[in-house]
Formats: C-alpha cells, structure tokens, sequence
C-alpha cells in the first residue's frame, strides 16, 4: 500500500467536499418543476479538478440544456487500454417538509442535509480518492452524473460520450449508498399504463354506458392475484397509480392504471407486458366490456455482478480494504431497488456498487455516516493505487 497516504487528511477531505456539496441545491427538475438541477453542483467540482490539473468535460442532455454531467480525466488515459471509472449522480429529490435542507449539520457521526446519504457523501469520497490516485500517477476517470433520481438522462449522455472522449472503461465502480456493503445484485424495473376506454351515460340509465372504472376494479384485483406468483420469484408486481372518470352523473368511460413491475436477473425488463397480456386475458371480452390498451413508460434491465472478472476482482480488493481499516461488512446483499450499475453493465462495462450510508434516504433527516465516508476514501484510494500497479 502507498505509504504517503494521510488516512485523517483523506478523510478530512472528503467530509469537506460532502458539506460544500450539500450547501448546494441539486434537486432534480425532473422531480419538482422549477428546481435548478446539477449545474451549480457541476461548477464546483470542474473548478476544482480543473485546479488540480484534470481534463473536464461537460457532457449535455440532448434537449434539456440545463441538465450537465462532468467527466473528469486525471493523467494519460490510453483510448486502447481500459481505465477504472469512478461514477456518482449529483441529483437529490426534493426538500419537502426540510428546515434547512442545504446547511450541512454534524451531530457525533451523522453529518445531515439533503442529499448526504443519496449520494453526495459517495461523490465526494470518488472525487478525493480519485484526487489521491491521481497524484500518486494513476489514471482515473469521473464520471458525475445528472437525472438518476428520475429518468437516468444523465448516465445515458455519458456512456454515449465516452467514447468520442477517448475512454474505454475496464470498470465501473458506482458508489451509491450500500453501508460499504458489496451489491450483488439489483433488481430492474418497469412502468407501463393500461387505458380502459368504455362509454359515457347518464348514471340514472347505466345500463345504456360501459363503465371503465368497473373494468379498471376488475383489473386491479387480477394484478394483485398474479403478483403473488412474481413475489415468489422475488420481483414485484402492482398498480401504483389509478384514475378515471370525468365528473358525477356520468358513467365513466375512461380510466387508467398505471403498472409497476420489478424485475430479477435473468428476467427481460418487458416482463411487465406478459403480465398486462395475461391478465387483461382473464377479463371479460364481451360487447359489455371495456376496450383496454398498454403502453409501456419505461424500462430498466436487473444487475448481477459478474461472478469472475475485473468488477467482481476489484470488489474483492476493496472489501479487502474496508476490512484492514476495520470497516465495511463481508456480507454481502441483493438490493431491492434499481441503480445505474445496470445500465453500464448493459454498456459493456463491468461493474460494481459499493458506498457509504447513512440514513433518511429521500426523507426530511437524511444523514451520511461521517465513518463510512471517511473509511471509504481511504479503502478507494489504496484500491486504485494497488489496482495500477504491476503484478
């Protein structure tokens, strides 16, 4: 291991870059209309790095301007040669119910604000172990994303430019909240809305109109029965949002439901179509029925790390690291939600997902465990420096 490396100084750092991250607002426009977004938050690390003697690119969202990533290049990458990325989203969710939300608070080992857990203690702990990699002569790459919290504009933008930048990615390495925990797997996601079409009448006459709110009922109940059966796979299945009807006195004649479907690895991200399928199958088809049609919003792919290779080799180096400084937990876990891990490995990238948490994910008393945060530069830092050196 390096022996220049001042694990307190390290440390020290990256809470430092964790409060100055929190102090800025990076709520998501995508999720509250109005909200600045990650410009401000992409400002002040390409300043800093750009100090530092790094190569910055802005990489833009086609069509949202206001929506920039930074990709930050320390030392001689070789386009020929893979070079590890270090990836983190600068988005937050909103502030809701939040004092103080961008006044970082340190109360014993929580330090607080909107944004620390998810995931701006994770950036700043890549950004100063990459900064120490960096010194120590190892090529690095950030690649600080916008829009996870929503669509994953941001991360698209990036893969794509990449190449163009003249980087090829031997990993990935996202450092989203884990508790320093080594992810093996994510489970992908889709949204799809199912429109119910029947037809209007007076309520006092409603033989005369096809009720679709009746149709969307009927729907509701054979959604839950089916999703006992994707339960027991491990995924999820349900109707999140409901709506129809245009006023009283009406027979209603449109109504929609929106579909939510998690998926396991091995599984297609469009399962969710099947299940639509099978169960619109199950209700009536008669001339008395309401027409139904899908449409599919969205989609994600599951993530399993690779059980051999570069990804699943550095994950063990780094645990390994945690575990010197006393830290991270060997056992490892399946997370329930989704991350962009899986659109990397989609890219062809190998990656990994491992981080520092806290607490208050998305809530008003989110915090970040000053510890994790601090073992997790220190693990990162030693792990790239290692990982460069010769066998």
């Amino acid at each position: 291991m390096p022996t220049d490396l001042d694990a307190e100084e390290l440390g020290t750092a990256a809470i430092r870059l964790t409060v100055d991250l929190i102090g800025v607002d990076s709520v998501n426009p995508g999720l509250v209309p109005g909200a600045p977004g990650e410009r401000e938050a992409v400002d002040l690390l390409r300043e800093r790095l750009a100090r530092a003697g790094w190569r910055t690119d802005v990489v833009e969202v086609m069509g949202a301007p206001d929506r920039p990533s930074l990709v930050a290049i320390a030392g001689a990458v070789d386009p020929s040669r893979g070079v590890v990325v270090l990836n983190g989203h600068l988005d937050t969710v909103g502030v809701d119910g939040m004092a103080d939300p961008f006044t970082a608070r340190v109360d014993g080992d929580r330090l607080s604000g909107r944004g620390a857990c998810d995931m701006l203690g994770g950036v700043a702990a890549l950004v100063v172990a990459g900064e120490y990699a960096a010194r120590a002569g190892v090529p690095v790459v950030l690649a600080l994303v916008a829009d996870e919290e929503d669509r994953s504009l941001g991360a698209e933008a990036v893969l794509a430019a990449l190449p163009g930048i003249g980087i090829r990615p031997e990993l990935c390495l996202v450092a989203e909240p884990t508790w320093l925990r080594q992810c093996t797997s994510l489970r992908g996601y889709a949204v799809a809305d199912v429109e119910f079409t029947g037809r209007a009448s007076h309520t006092s006459l409603p033989h005369e109109g096809i009720n679709a709110i009746s149709a969307l009922a009927r729907f509701v109940t054979a959604v839950d029965a089916r999703a006992e059966s994707v339960r027991a796979r491990g995924g999820e299945l349900l109707v999140s949002v409901a709506h129809g009807g245009r006023a009283p006195f009406t027979v209603p004649d449109t109504a929609v439901a929106t579909v939510e479907r998690r998926t396991v690895p091995g599984e297609p991200p469009q399962a969710i179509l099947g299940d639509i399928d099978a169960v619109l199958a199950w209700l009536p088809t008669d001339d008395a029925a309401a027409s139904a049609r899908h449409t599919l919003r969205m989609s994600r792919p599951a993530w399993r790390l690779a059980p051999d290779g570069p990804a699943r080799e550095f994950a063990g180096r780094l645990q390994a690291a945690l575990a010197d400084l006393g830290a991270g937990d060997a056992e490892p876990f399946d997370a329930p939600y989704w991350m962009e891990a899986a659109l990397w490995e989609a890219s062809g990238v190998p990656s990994l997902v491992c981080g520092p948490a806290g607490g208050g994910l998305h809530s008003v008393d989110e915090w970040v465990d000053v510890g994790q945060v601090r073992a997790f530069t220190v693990a990162l830092a030693r792990t790239l420096v290692e990982w460069a050196e010769p066998a």
